[in-house]
């Protein structure tokens, strides 16, 4: 499920929301993605495919599609717990606006 959902992300993406180009690295369980997201496109690639992201985000899958189909947004609580790790949790939710996934 949650590799569907990486599958899926150029044909939902919406070009224009992302002011400057950034690279994000998921660990979703055993998935591992890079995406790179700029003002025009999006780019999913398997593994990590760059050195330093400018988001690392790290959570389980429940956690993952409980964001992306039930419009959760992550809070303080949640990054406190390590239920989610992120290094950027700003760029997360910039990410989930280049979606239409504002909460």
């Amino acid at each position: 499920m949650v590799d569907a959902i990486f599958d899926g992300l150029g044909a939902c993406f919406r070009p224009g929301t992302m002011r400057q180009t950034l690279r994000y690295y998921y660990s979703v369980g055993e998935v591992r993605k890079t995406v790179t997201l700029g003002p025009e496109g999006c780019r999913v690639e398997n593994g990590k495919t760059v050195e330093n992201a400018d988001c690392v985000c790290k959570t389980s899958p429940e956690f993952f599609l409980k964001i992306w189909n039930e419009g959760y947004m992550p809070g303080m609580k949640d990054f406190l717990a390590g239920t989610i790790k992120s290094n950027n949790p700003s760029a997360l939710k910039d990410f989930l606006a280049a979606f239409g996934k504002q909460g």
